[in-house]
């Protein structure tokens, strides 16, 4: 048994070992992107492959760059708001965030080499830089539901069990133990819970934030008019928050002695990774562009800080507090390589029509550590299984009325990551995005203004179990998450 009584916060005194907390959903996170950008790259769903000039466009396909007349200066403030419905045990839970952010600050310069458009050769050449963001991390989330079948306490144990009390996880179960919610039995390798029957409240209140985005190098030329060729070196970088607080709570005194604990945890993550881009669009009639564009893996240097708090309360009126040391890690991400292919209808000077499709195999996802090799085979070897190829479409439309003003509309299909059988019904990730635009575009100035609402599900289990006698796994509850996303953007464009 225990022989430490009074409660405290307490760091344990070794160095944290290494806990495996990176898993195939971060290197999922961190490979996909979503509907962001400028306001007219957005108010036509993303559909640039094939049309370029715009500046976000130079992160799907480079080859857009050759298509600029005039150097630009282009900046995207936009308003951001997130709403989740949750199911969980037959319980619906709801939140919402709201978040400002920078979607674009670009700047591209044009070299005429000719002014001859009579005869082939080369036109301009065409250098730029900036920002573009890639994906948005901020969301919230919150359910509850009572689980007659098992509890958090279940998943500890079956890490404990076997274990000396001094060889203890120190980011959960030494948690656990320190806060008296499982304890020694005969000897101290074995441990029970204070929840033996479940029956408990289960609460999950979550808060993520962040996003990643790239920095754009980008060069690119004109050849006769209807060639139009370009590079983009991306520097890529990312930051994500997560703070989690998971309840059991006991409201109707059924179970005896305990009254409730919350495991609180923190999670940062910073990235910096590096990828190269090229494309070309060519201007096969004057009513038909074709585009092309190949994306090599974004190769991320990672480092993750993390730490957990357990905080215990008993019916007597006791409680306890522990908290785990201040984890850090250091690793690799390999996202996936992408092809996209893009043609585009110009209907004189009245407007378009363009499509995009890309093509992503999500099961070459890779993380590696040089600190530890092998870390994540068995977390390789899930995104071999769990994930495969698929393919994104845009759609997009513009139109000009009048002279200066142009109003958009745009559609987006994200095809689910996930392999055969492996996503959990309702909740496959795919993701359908809508979008409107509209814009006034004079000849030196323009402000372009969109609208896009995105919606997706997704799955949150927040542990599992097995069956030690055939190691087959136990019906564990989770929450089915309703996501949808509203975003506005405003660009202010200067031609010079």
């Amino acid at each position: 048994m225990k022989k430490i009584s009074i409660a405290f916060i307490g760091f344990a005194l070794s160095a944290p070992s290494f806990v495996s907390a990176q898993s195939d959903i971060d290197a999922l996170r961190y490979s996909q992107s979503y509907l962001t950008g400028t306001a007219r790259y957005v108010g036509l769903g993303g559909a640039f492959g094939a049309l370029g000039a715009d500046f976000s466009a130079l992160s799907d396909n480079p080859g857009g760059i050759g298509l600029y007349r005039k150097s630009e200066f282009t900046f995207t403030p936009s308003i951001t708001s997130e709403q989740s419905t949750s199911q969980f045990l037959s319980q619906a839970g709801s939140d919402n965030k709201f978040n400002f952010n920078i979607g674009n600050l670009g700047l591209v310069f044009t070299k005429p080499l000719s002014r001859d458009n009579t005869s082939d050769g080369w036109k301009s050449i065409n250098f730029a830089i900036g920002y573009n963001r890639l994906a948005d991390f901020n969301t919230r989330t919150s359910y509850q539901g009572v689980n007659n079948n098992n509890s958090y306490l279940d998943y500890i144990l079956q890490g404990a069990n076997g274990t000396a009390t001094q060889n203890l996880d120190q980011f959960y179960q030494n948690l656990a133990y320190q806060t008296y919610l499982i304890d020694t039995t005969y000897d101290n390798n074995h441990y029970r819970s204070v929840i033996p029957y479940a029956g408990e409240l289960q609460r999950r209140s979550s808060e993520t934030s962040g996003s990643s985005g790239e920095v754009v190098i980008s060069l690119g030329a004109n050849y006769g008019n209807r060639l139009y060729i370009g590079g983009t070196l991306g520097i890529d970088y990312l930051n994500y928050t997560e703070n989690t607080n998971y309840q059991e709570l006991d409201p109707n005194n059924t179970i005896p002695d305990f009254n409730s604990f919350t495991l609180a945890q923190n999670l940062i993550t910073t990235g910096v990774g590096v990828n190269f881009k090229f494309g070309m669009i060519f201007s096969a009639t004057d009513w038909l562009r074709l585009g092309a564009a190949v994306h090599t893996p974004t190769f991320y240097s990672m480092h993750d800080d993390y730490s957990n708090t357990m905080t215990s309360t008993f019916d007597d009126g006791t409680s306890y507090v522990w908290s785990s040391p201040q984890g850090s890690f250091d690793y690799s991400l390999a996202t996936p390589f992408k092809a996209i292919g893009s043609a585009a209808f110009i209907i004189g000077k009245m407007g378009l029509v363009s499509a995009d499709y890309e093509y992503v195999d999500y099961s070459n996802m890779d993380l590696s550590s040089s600190s530890i090799p092998g870390a994540f085979f068995d977390v390789n070897n899930t995104i071999h299984q769990k994930y495969t190829a698929t393919g994104n479409i845009k759609l997009g439309t513009e139109w000009r009325i009048a002279t200066v003003y142009r109003v958009r509309a745009g559609y987006d299909l994200f095809g689910s990551p996930f392999a055969s059988g492996e996503a959990i019904p309702g909740a496959d990730q795919a993701k359908t995005a809508y979008s409107v635009g509209f814009g006034v575009r004079d000849k030196g100035f323009s402000v372009d203004l969109a609208y896009a609402y995105s919606i997706t599900h997704d799955y949150v289990q927040e542990y599992s179990l097995f069956n030690p006698t055939n190691n087959t796994p136990i019906s564990v509850p989770g929450a089915i998450n309703k996501i949808e996303t509203n975003n506005f953007l405003l660009t202010l464009g200067f031609r010079f």
